[in-house]
């Protein structure tokens, strides 16, 4: 018996309700069909479906029966299309998800290099603050600024990252003088919103060092890091950003970043972006595609 064969017809039948449609679907009688799936029944011990003149009626077992071998028939197309990959056809359409300040600090300005380079791939590019679930929001990849929790899911660390914390020459020259972090209580601070409990952020000397944490006063505060660059740009206080988001700005002198000999954070000091995709046997090719251009790239924007 051909149990591949077996269970694509079996999966057949479930789909279209009925032998005749199965058949025609892979070329053979109803006949034929009845008994590969007779033959399949016979192998596990169980009766997958219940036959009648009216209709067919999958048992308690076919139902479970035809889960799995859905799920096998998938890993299974995935393992062709996969080796069809090999010959480095990048195609298709390939859904991102990343939180804002990456999406547009770094993905978003490599896009058209990325575009012109790959025409036959379609990057369907969303961001975010909030958390995706990739299967149920059927998502190929998510940038995140911290590892995965769920399982099934498999994590990659592509950078390690650090925030700093920013502002204005021109808030500089009208504020007092910020020397060690415990002076940022004299400061008009710019504060990512995570929560309705009061913002800390952790200051650390050294990278074995004990962290001191601070409670920061809050003249404005927004869950948008785009907002929070804009604010100390016009000069309104100081913000604790990433530092591949405000490259450009200290490079051409619309900020400075203060205590630079401290590592200060609101989170954790393991910062980075990490790269999430579903667990399966094999990785499309377009995605792994994807990734390896955001690596090879990202430092251009440094």
């Amino acid at each position: 018996m051909d149990k591949l064969r077996a269970m694509e017809l079996f999966v057949a039948i479930a789909e279209t309700g009925s032998f005749s449609a199965a058949g025609r679907r892979y070329g053979l009688s109803p006949a034929s069909v009845s008994r590969h799936v007779s033959a399949l029944e016979d192998s596990l011990g169980v009766a997958l479906v219940l036959r009648s003149t009216r209709a067919l009626v999958l048992t308690e077992s076919g139902e479970i029966f035809l889960h799995d071998a859905g799920e096998i028939l998938a890993n299974l197309k995935m393992a062709e299309t996969n080796a069809t990959a090999q010959q480095n056809l990048v195609q298709g359409v390939l859904r991102v998800h990343s939180r804002t300040m990456f999406g547009v600090s770094v993905l978003a300005r490599l896009q058209p290099e990325f575009q012109k380079a790959n025409p036959q791939l379609i990057l369907d590019l969303h961001l975010s603050e909030g958390p995706v679930r990739l299967r149920e929001d059927k998502f190929d990849l998510d940038f995140r600024i911290a590892p995965p929790e769920e399982a099934g899911l498999v994590r990659r660390r592509l950078f390690h990252s650090r925030r700093i914390l920013v502002a204005s020459r021109g808030y500089l020259d009208d504020a007092p003088p910020l020397t060690q972090p415990v002076d940022i209580h004299n400061h008009a601070c710019l504060t990512y919103w995570l929560n309705t409990e009061p913002v800390f952020w952790r200051f650390r000397r050294h990278d074995d060092g004990a962290a001191e944490e601070i409670s920061v006063p809050t003249a404005f505060m927004s869950n948008n890091g785009l907002v929070l660059l804009e604010m100390a740009r016009a000069g309104r206080g100081i913000a604790l950003l990433d530092e591949y988001t405000v490259a450009d700005d200290l490079r051409e002198g619309r900020l400075v970043q203060l205590l630079p000999d401290i590592r200060v954070t609101n989170t954790t000091f393991d910062e980075g972006i990490f790269v999430t995709y579903l667990q399966t046997p094999y990785v499309p090719a377009k995605l792994r595609h994807y990734i390896d251009f955001v690596v090879k790239n990202w430092d251009k924007l440094r």
